[in-house]
């Protein structure tokens, strides 16, 4: 295949893709729900402002946000989902007052038929959008404002702390006066109650919500549409038949190919010399390991916080480090360690490429980590301190927690990470260059490194695109933009083609077949990947369109994962080339383990919840989390171990590898995430979509379900993983502490093949 095709074929998918992304994008302040200048009842009360809705955001983001609990099916898993429990409890409060008034019984003593009209009752008072465009209001019923009052009042004992809360408390995880303050509590709960109403309350000249009917609940008739049962059929055919196109494609490739291919006799990587720069990413992998082990250390905890809610084996530890603090911690810290492997590895390889070491270069690297311990360190320490509402609330905004899953650091290290990406481009850009005048069979891969690396930066400007008071649907519109184009999309070309780099700098990979397949990967990555980044909106206050175009493209995000296994075997393969290769065997392995965690979690997990009608019963639920864990630390993490290991091979001083404890580590790793997934997170996934579908997400999520013994057990079954897990992270960083000491290294020196400076 043509360069030139191939490069045009990757432009039409960039711009066509981010046309599509952008123009719903701007659907979005159309369809998002409105904030209202104020509630008001019939007869003319306030209820609520927009101020107060507005300010009632800002101190859910404070108190963790998305780490405690969850809106719109976004969040952690131990508490309830904030807007189905409203929901229900506002739902069932009015169909009691009614029963009680019209019956002299509760609803549940009904006969059916009675219980039937009540429901079409509540389904016209509560469906019905009371919000007047012109003057900006939203009109409720006395009664409505009396279940808002009421359910209010259970909100205010539940985040304060009433004693009669503390059973309920601890199961949800949550310390004792999580909103200090009155007046913050008061404000908190009209931003839940706006949540809610979205979730119940057509859009204008429609039947179905803002949240296309998510969460479902039977009460009102929140059920899956049409539209989500078509698509997700759409999905499961486009699934198929683009699996069919790229079996065609790979069986075409293999009857084309040529011969054998040849390899070097002795490894070529150790006939370079580390330069002053190279030599100075070593402490970014030191760093690296550190903020691993404290973040398996804060999983351990964060999962017990389900079985004990205010301790860790005894020890009450919710005053000083609470579920929504060691859950932020856990989360933000996996981002953190993974992009400091991958850019430490983009550190390393320019110079490594090039052969040339710009002036400076050295200082730029220890002051780009400088930085980069500054972000950590202040971000967490001002998260901590969020959470015990120690910020007012602009304060919080700029240097405490925002509330969003994945970008919860505050805006002002938001913008301090934005300008160290850029300062890390332009390290890695000026080593690099002048390798496309002397490696000119080169300069298509070049091309696609910078370009992936220059993504890098430039899609973290999403994560500042949303205000102190933006529209929570346009926040989550932008969030995802890093979560899911950052995480999930660049960084990931950005690897593939570091790996290309050193699989071609060993000699075991061509030039020519390296670019053609890595541009080919790219386009057919992103073709699905870009678009697919819909499959996180369909319900957060977006069209049907992005229904539609997150069902159809998610689907053929999956496709090239399924062909997954020929990768890891080619890998395989090239870790038996020469006996030399031997040396690097555990970090092919790692890539390995990439391939497979890319199919099963990204892939079969992602898939398993991608289709709108099985995120529907799943959106929230324990299933998320088993594609989480599989897919970010499963690939990317593995994939951040694997780079991390080939740079410090190349650092140390061509001795020889003592890999007992890295065997034990990689085998430990992996046997661990998949027990921690088999034993625990998948089964009580399965039991909480099973119940979603038969009586609503609230009582999925809700206390009564999570405190079943059965719960319990599965969640004392993940200890069996995450100890496998755990001893197999702390293998690793003994692996690479022996690097340094002396432990993991043997007298054997190894021998090199002289190198062709004109050529990677």
């Amino acid at each position: 295949m043509r360069y030139k095709r191939l490069w045009i074929s990757l432009g039409i998918v960039f711009v066509v893709s981010f046309a599509i992304l952008g123009y719903y994008g701007g659907r979005l302040f159309y369809t998002e729900p409105p904030i209202p200048k104020q509630v008001v009842t019939t007869d003319g009360t306030v209820v609520f402002t927009k101020t107060d809705i507005e300010t009632g955001q800002n101190v859910w983001q404070s108190i963790g946000g998305q780490e405690l609990g969850s809106i719109w099916g976004h969040g952690a898993y131990v508490a309830p989902d904030w807007t189905a429990d409203w929901l229900h409890r506002e739902s069932m409060w009015m169909l009691n007052s009614w029963a009680m008034k019209d019956h002299k019984k509760k609803f549940s003593a009904l006969d059916d038929e009675t219980k039937a009209a009540l429901r079409e009752r509540l389904k016209k008072e509560i469906r019905k959008n009371t919000f007047n465009a012109e003057t900006k209001e939203i009109v409720v019923t006395p009664l409505r404002a009396d279940a808002i009052k009421n359910i209010g009042q259970y909100y205010s004992s539940l985040f304060s702390d009433d004693p009669k809360f503390d059973k309920l408390r601890d199961t949800y995880a949550m310390p004792k006066n999580v909103i200090k303050d009155p007046a913050r509590l008061q404000t908190f709960i009209s931003f839940i109650w706006w949540a809610t109403w979205a979730t119940e309350t057509n859009r204008p000249g429609d039947t179905v919500t803002y949240t296309n009917n998510f969460p479902n609940e039977s009460l009102i008739n929140n059920h899956p549409t049409g539209e989500m049962v078509i698509w997700s059929v759409v999905s499961f055919v486009l699934l198929l038949g683009g699996i069919g196109a790229l079996a065609w494609y790979y069986a075409r490739q293999r009857h084309h190919e040529e011969g054998d291919e040849t390899y070097p006799e002795k490894d070529p990587l150790l006939a370079l010399s580390p330069t002053p720069s190279m030599k100075a990413t070593l402490k970014y992998f030191w760093v690296v390991a550190a903020l691993w082990i404290v973040q398996v250390g804060l999983g351990a905890i964060t999962a017990h916080y389900q079985v004990e809610g205010s301790s860790f084996y005894g020890i009450p530890i919710d005053q000083w480090i609470p579920y929504s603090v060691t859950r932020s911690w856990h989360t933000q810290l996996g981002i953190f360690w993974i992009a400091t492997a991958w850019l430490a590895t983009g550190l390393f390889i320019a110079p490594a490429v090039s052969g040339y070491e710009p002036k400076l270069q050295r200082l730029g690297v220890n002051f780009l980590f400088i930085c980069l311990l500054i972000i950590v360190v202040g971000s967490l320490v001002g998260q901590m301190l969020a959470t015990r509402q120690n910020m007012d609330l602009d304060t919080n905004f700029w240097f405490g927690h925002q509330g969003y899953e994945y970008t919860d650091i505050g805006r002002f290290w938001q913008v301090f990470l934005t300008v160290g990406l850029f300062l890390w481009l332009y390290l890695l850009t000026r080593s690099i260059w002048p390798a496309f005048k002397n490696l000119k069979e080169s300069r298509h891969l070049l091309a696609l490194f910078l370009l992936a690396a220059t993504a890098i930066p430039v899609f973290y400007i999403p994560g500042l695109m949303w205000g102190q008071h933006s529209n929570l649907a346009i926040a989550e519109y932008w969030r995802w933009w890093v979560v899911h184009l950052w995480v999930e999309g660049f960084f990931e070309v950005f690897a593939t083609v570091v790996m290309a780099f050193l699989f071609t700098r060993m000699g075991l990979l061509e030039i020519r077949t390296a670019t053609s397949s890595v541009l080919f990967s790219t386009i057919i990555f992103l073709f699905g990947g870009i678009i697919g980044t819909f499959h996180h909106l369909y319900f957060s206050g977006t069209a049907m369109g992005v229904l539609a175009f997150g069902a159809t493209f998610s689907a053929l995000e999956v496709v090239p994962l399924v062909f997954i296994g020929f990768e890891a075997y080619e890998n395989l393969t090239r870790s038996r080339a020469r006996k030399w290769v031997s040396e690097y065997r555990w970090p092919i392995y790692f890539f390995i383990a990439v391939s497979f965690w890319n199919l099963v979690g990204a892939g079969l997990f992602g898939f398993f919840i991608n289709p709108p009608i099985s995120l529907y019963y799943m959106q929230g639920l324990n299933t998320t989390s088993v594609h989480g864990h599989t897919a970010l630390f499963g690939v990317y993490g593995m994939l951040g171990i694997g780079l991390m290991l080939f740079c410090l091979r190349g650092l140390t001083v061509k001795r020889g590898w003592k890999t007992g404890s890295l065997k034990f580590s990689f085998w430990a790793i992996n046997i661990g995430l998949a027990l921690m997934v088999l034993l625990s997170l998948l089964p009580i996934g399965l039991m909480q979509t099973w119940a979603s579908v038969q009586n609503g997400m609230w009582y999925a999520r809700s206390a009564e379900f999570l405190s079943r013994d059965i719960v319990h057990f599965f969640v004392w079954m993940r200890v069996i993983g995450d100890t496998i897990f755990a001893i197999g992270g702390i293998a690793l960083v003994w692996f690479i502490l022996g690097l340094k000491t002396g432990w993991s290294l043997t007298d054997k020196r190894l021998e090199y093949a002289e190198t062709d400076s004109k050529k990677i």
